[in-house]
């Protein structure tokens, strides 16, 4: 299940939720689902972007406007139509009537669903949020409040209790915000507005088998607006694949005021993609000044012995140690700070693929183990291309020769490699970034 968390998440919490944040939004880049059913397990965000939308509360009974009227009508003869197909994949249907009863069509999840923000947050501004002082000093004292259970969980199945508490504080503040939309009401009327229908449908399904098992009820089935359940925000399909009853009483209960499962749910899943309890995430390194930026590419790794004979080592001036092979990361490009990234970057990238939200993972976790700050300085001058710059960057760099395989507005491998292509071939510094700097030689 790639629990990529766009729209949607993963979420933990505590008995007793420490002190959120001011912001209780979950700092976790929003990525959209696909177009098509796939693989893929989680809703998520197509690009970095500003800090969720708060949903209101459950108990909110929402007004379905007059000019929504006609829509809820052919709403209701969706859901009708539903049930014929849920019923035919063995969904009960007193199951079926417990959880649409009440339920209608939802405008403001069309809204958020719709409103992807213009604008992307540079890497160092989405991390003075993701790893803000209160979140690492929340997260420790969440460590000190659910540390017996965590440190079960952590012998069980290997995973750092700290990455699982960092997971849990990107995701949900400790627990703080968990979301408080009807599942099954944002589920329904995603799967009907029909631009990713058969993704929402097979996540309505899910959910409903969720229900048909006993683990939750319609009124406790609460998450974001985008179908995201829980303390550490899984779909419902990642939820039937990867939660857990930690707790043994028969129930995976993800939604409980007690973390237990949730938390262990989120270490089953890492454990499952291959986390490595003996190996970092990745290491802020120091590159040479003569560096060849050509192999800052996630497809060239090498052992930390070998980057540390062509100059590239930790920020003590010593070769980083022996994790396994590694990989260069410039997430702000040749002028921001520079990782070794290694096997576990990967595994957290199953929970979102945004290289954004895997650094503020992994460097929580770190700030929460007691680790120092990033030390490398950010370029706080620049600022993130819009989606329509990136765009246009595109477009520039494939009508000058340098195919980028599409203009979507996504900063990907092939969009990196063409930057890389161009920047060689006019003599600048090939670190792959595309920056507005970059934009503007390019107009």
């Amino acid at each position: 299940m790639r629990v990529w968390l766009y729209a949607a998440g993963l979420a933990l919490c505590g008995a007793t939720p420490v002190v959120a944040e001011a912001v209780i939004r979950s700092p976790r880049p929003e990525i959209r689902p696909p177009m098509a059913s796939g693989t893929v397990q989680r809703a998520a965000p197509s690009v970095l972007t500003s800090l969720r939308p708060s949903p209101r509360p459950a108990s909110m009974e929402i007004a379905v406007p007059k000019v929504h009227e006609v829509e809820n009508a052919r709403f209701q003869a969706w859901v009708r139509a539903f049930k014929r197909r849920a019923a035919a994949q063995g969904i009960r249907r007193d199951v079926l009537d417990r959880a649409f009863s009440g339920v209608h069509f939802d405008p403001e999840v069309i809204r958020l669903d719709r409103n992807q923000s213009e604008f992307v947050k540079p890497i160092w501004e989405y991390l003075d949020s993701a790893v803000s002082d209160s979140r690492i000093s929340n997260g420790r004292k969440a460590l000190q409040e659910h540390r017996a259970v965590l440190e079960r969980i952590e012998r069980h199945y290997g995973v750092d209790k700290e990455v699982v508490l960092a997971v849990w504080g990107m995701e949900t503040n400790y627990g703080g915000f968990r979301g408080r939309n009807n599942v099954v009401r944002s589920l329904s009327t995603l799967a009907f507005e029909g631009r990713r229908a058969s993704f929402f449908e097979a996540q309505l399904i899910a959910a409903l088998r969720i229900l048909q098992s006993g683990d939750t009820t319609p009124e406790r089935m609460t998450g974001s607006w985008a179908g995201a359940m829980g303390h550490t925000q899984f779909m419902p399909t990642s939820y039937l694949e990867h939660a857990v009853d930690f707790t043994g009483d028969g129930r995976r209960d993800i939604w409980s005021d007690d973390p237990s499962d949730a938390l262990a749910s989120t270490a089953a899943y890492l454990k499952r993609f291959g986390w490595n309890k003996h190996q970092p995430w990745g290491v802020e390194v120091r590159l040479p000044q003569d560096f060849d930026y050509r192999l800052a590419q996630r497809s060239i790794t090498r052992s930390p012995a070998d980057w540390a004979r062509l100059g590239v080592v930790g920020m003590d001036g010593k070769p980083v140690p022996n994790h396994g092979a590694g990989a260069i990361l410039l997430p702000a490009g040749g002028r921001g700070a520079s990782f070794m990234i290694f096997n576990n970057f990967k595994v957290i990238e199953r929970y979102n693929p945004a290289d954004a939200y895997v650094i503020g993972v992994g460097h929580l976790a770190d700030r929460i183990a007691g680790g120092g700050p990033i030390r490398a300085d950010w370029p706080r001058g620049d600022r993130g291309l819009t989606f329509s710059e990136r765009k246009e960057m595109q477009k520039h760099l494939t009508a000058k020769g340098f195919p980028t395989s599409g203009v979507d507005g996504r900063i990907g491998p092939n969009t990196m490699a063409a930057v890389r292509a161009y920047q060689l071939a006019n003599g600048l510094l090939p670190d792959g970034h595309a920056s507005l700097t970059l934009l503007k030689r390019l107009r």
